[in-house]
């Protein structure tokens, strides 16, 4: 006999108040005290032990503009990014359908990094096996975490831009009957994450900002699933536009593109299954290396926001807030303000899916590159990528010929695994993804019956 692990609902992981005031402090305590206690899946939230939503609010003399940009910080989640949300649903979506069980089954993920090390983390909290597969040509901090947890990996050629190889290598693995996928780009427990919990906390994170509403979200799309939470917003907010941002260098979204960029978790050569066409309103190019180089001093040069009006604390706490995907949120984020002619009281709302801890190795090889890195050098890439960012790259794709180029390129990315065309059709409808966003209320019913039972 097996047990159903002891994890959150949907509604606990999205208001964390409403968890057991007994099992909440031993979670916060955990936290601080012991990373792989399984009482931290209550910790996996957007909310702080206040039950604040932890975000910044960006200094407008960073961004350049007079719209607030409004930040959810990812970093404070269990294993220090918010995948580990998706991972969780993923996997406890599968456990009490009696798909996945532990002792029984081993997991596989498929990522570029954070995903891979979410999925890591929650099998060692939920005593699963996992592999994880992902490009060999990653950061090495995100190997080291990985491995750090005791999951497997499993390294197929490339980078970032070439996803779609460990997708090939996840199906062939995954003919053994003992392993069950959290596929990222394709299964909607991500979707319905971040639907939930993702957007509803970004509209609570504007309530004392602004008006107190949202006129933008932005965010870089990986496997599409933090693009979700544009639907909850729209639904609140439904003046609000949804911006998918990806690297110039490989603009899949765009126009097909497909090449190698250095922004990891984000730009996959593809139009996941799980991104929901219908609501993404802009599609905006990113230069890979103006997220990096940002990073870079937003890092390493503080005294240099400092010098053009930062407070002088903010600045210093912003060094470990981003990872390079979250520099790339913060220059879309900007861009889109300037893009919709957005005011003082507008708010673009955008996340940061992981901090800085991850990426040394990523600036480490920057500076290989790059032949000098004078002050005068950071100072100028300050200027040009935050405040004097241009909106050049800003597709509206709201255009029916944009939508359909789109649903197009998800069909030449899914049919050949395995969808139907009748499914594909499907997702054209707004009554599909809100029919799959309902099943979190009977998810949450069937993870308070059944976690801790033997089954």
């Amino acid at each position: 006999m097996s047990k159903i692990p002891f994890g959150p609902t949907y509604d606990e992981m999205l208001n964390p108040q409403n968890i057991d005031p007994q099992v909440r402090a031993s979670a916060l305590k955990a936290k601080k005290e012991n990373e792989l206690d399984p009482i931290n899946l209550f910790n996996i939230t957007w909310k702080d032990e206040k039950n604040n939503v932890r975000k910044i609010v960006l200094p407008k003399a960073m961004t350049g503009v007079e719209a607030n940009i409004v930040v959810l910080i990812g970093k404070e989640f269990p294993s220090g990014s918010h995948k580990v949300g998706p991972a969780y649903a993923t996997l406890i979506e599968g456990s009490v359908d009696g798909e996945i069980m532990p002792g029984k089954h081993t997991i596989l993920g498929p990522s570029t990094g954070n995903f891979g090390i979410g999925v890591s983390y929650i099998a060692n909290l939920m005593k699963y096996k996992a592999i994880v597969i992902m490009p060999d040509n990653m950061s090495k901090e995100r190997y080291d975490r990985i491995r750090g947890y005791g999951a497997e990996l499993d390294l197929t050629p490339g980078t970032e831009s070439d996803v779609i190889l460990t997708l090939e290598r996840t199906y062939e693995l995954k003919k053994n009957p003992s392993y069950r996928t959290l596929a990222q780009f394709e299964l909607l427990p991500n979707y319905r994450f971040h639907r939930h919990v993702t957007g509803h906390s970004c509209v609570e994170s504007v309530k004392d900002v602004g008006n107190g509403r949202i006129a933008c979200f932005a965010s870089a799309p990986g496997s599409a699933g933090t693009l979700a939470a544009g639907d909850a917003i729209k639904k609140v907010f439904p003046e609000c536009k949804i911006a998918a941002l990806e690297p110039y260098e490989c603009s899949t979204l765009t126009n097909g593109g497909l090449g190698q960029h250095r922004i990891e978790g984000i730009g996959d050569k593809m139009c996941t299954l799980i991104h929901n066409v219908l609501t993404t309103d802009f599609i905006v190019r990113i230069f890979d290396q103006d997220s990096v180089r940002g990073l870079k001093v937003i890092h390493d040069a503080p005294e240099i926001l400092v010098k053009y009006g930062v407070d002088p604390k903010v600045a210093e706490e912003m060094r470990e807030l981003f990872g390079v995907s979250g520099i790339c949120n913060i220059i879309g984020a900007i861009q889109m303000a300037k893009h919709l002619r957005l005011g003082p009281g507008d708010n673009v709302v955008t996340i940061a899916t992981d901090g800085y801890d991850r990426y040394e190795s990523v600036l480490e090889n920057l500076e290989k590159r790059e032949l000098e890195l004078a002050d005068f050098v950071l100072e100028r890439w300050f200027k040009d990528i935050f405040l004097k960012a241009e909106d050049r790259y800003v597709l509206d794709a709201r255009l029916p010929e944009i939508k359909n180029r789109l649903f197009k390129q998800k069909e030449n990315d899914w049919l050949k695994f395995g969808y139907t065309q009748e499914y594909l059709d499907a997702m054209k409808k707004d009554d599909f993804w809100d029919h799959e966003y309902e099943k979190v209320f009977s998810y949450d019913q069937k993870i308070l019956e059944m976690r801790g039972k033997e089954v």
